[in-house]
This record gives structure tokens, sequence and C-alpha cells, in this order.
């Protein structure tokens, strides 16, 4: 899915608390993947359902906005020369308004599949949270840092497997999303119509 990265690195971008421990013992400190988690989570596959079929709701309103305007645009390119002026213009006044209203839907859209994506793989993301807080109270460890951030360490330092325990959740199982290739998420706000041009009006004499 689209923008799942950025939305994983906005909502882990503030540290995971630190758990207190006594100046006797010695730091420990791990790392985890969160991307690599939610890639095995067992929702992703109703997560990506869920929003394509969204996006596709979406684009079938765009459709027929797109096809509304280049309907109308054919009958006002095909009789404008025969119209009269008043008519002839307000034709035009409504084209432009159709076309605006496109754009609009365009970006409306696009907005609101960034935040139905967003509002799906937030609980995901807040239960993976609790389950690397709960790793790391259980172990002992002082700080968990996200495994994009390490240069590098050593393999053991790696908590992923414990928090996909603690998930209950089998990381060497696809999740039946990622079974399959994952076609394009449709986008209305994509592109502007191709047709969507509005006719210029006629100089007066």
């Amino acid at each position: 899915m689209n923008k799942i990265k950025f939305l994983v690195v906005a909502f882990f971008f503030i540290s995971f608390a630190s758990f207190a421990q006594t100046n006797e013992q010695a730091t420990k400190i791990g790392y985890a993947n969160v991307e690599e988690i939610l890639s095995k989570m067992p929702e992703r596959a109703s997560m990506q359902k869920e929003l394509e079929v969204y996006g596709q709701k979406l684009q079938e309103q765009f459709a027929s906005k797109e096809t509304e305007y280049n309907t109308k645009l054919q009958a006002y390119q095909k009789g404008a020369s025969t119209m009269d002026k008043v008519v002839r213009e307000d034709k035009e006044r409504e084209l432009m308004n159709l076309e605006q209203s496109i754009q609009k839907f365009q970006y409306d859209a696009q907005m609101s599949i960034r935040e139905k994506e967003q509002s799906l793989i937030q609980p995901v993301l807040v239960k993976i949270e609790n389950a690397i807080k709960d790793v790391a109270k259980e172990n002992g460890y002082l700080y968990i840092l996200s495994e994009q951030a390490i240069l590098e360490g050593p393999e053991s330092g790696s908590i992923n497997n414990l928090v996909f325990k603690k998930l209950g959740v089998d990381p060497n199982k696809q999740p039946a999303a990622a079974q399959q290739a994952q076609p394009q998420q449709q986008q209305p706000a994509a592109a502007k119509p191709a047709t969507t041009t509005t006719p210029a009006k006629k100089k007066k004499k």
C-alpha cells in the first residue's frame, strides 16, 4: 500500500518510552523493524482490501463526473456556432463550474484516501507499539530504537521475533494479501481528465 512507510515513520517518530532501571543495571538497548512487523500482521490483508474498495468507489464517482463533463463539452463544441450569445456564455459557465468541481473532487478524494489509510493503519500501529513496550519491560530493555536508524549492530539486538511472539504472529507465514500481486491503488486525484479544457469564448466584434 502506498504511504505505509510514511505513516509508520510518522507514528513512530517519537522514541518509545524508557523503562526505569537502577543505576546498577547495565543499559540494554534493542531495536525493532516496525515496517517488517506490520507487513506480517494478519490485519494487513483486510486493511488493504478495504482501502481498495474505498478507492474504487471514489474512482467510480470521478468517472461519472468526467463523463458528464465530456458529454456537455462535446455538445457545446458541436452547437456553439449556432448558439445565441446568452446561451453560449451560459454553457461556458456551466462547463467551467464542472471543471472546477472535478478538480475539487480530485483533491478531496486524494485527501480522503490518505485519511482512510491512516485510520485503518493506526489501530495496528498502536497494537505493535504496545507489544514492543511489553517486550521491552519483560526483557529489561531500557531503549528500543527503530532498525532503520541503526547503521550497524548485532543481530541479537533485534526484538522482532519477541514482538511477533507477543502478538501471536508467525513471521514465516505470509498474510493473504502478500501472496498475490498487489494491484495498483486507484486514486481519482492522480490526473486531470484529458478533455478538461474550458472552451474559449468568442471575441466580441
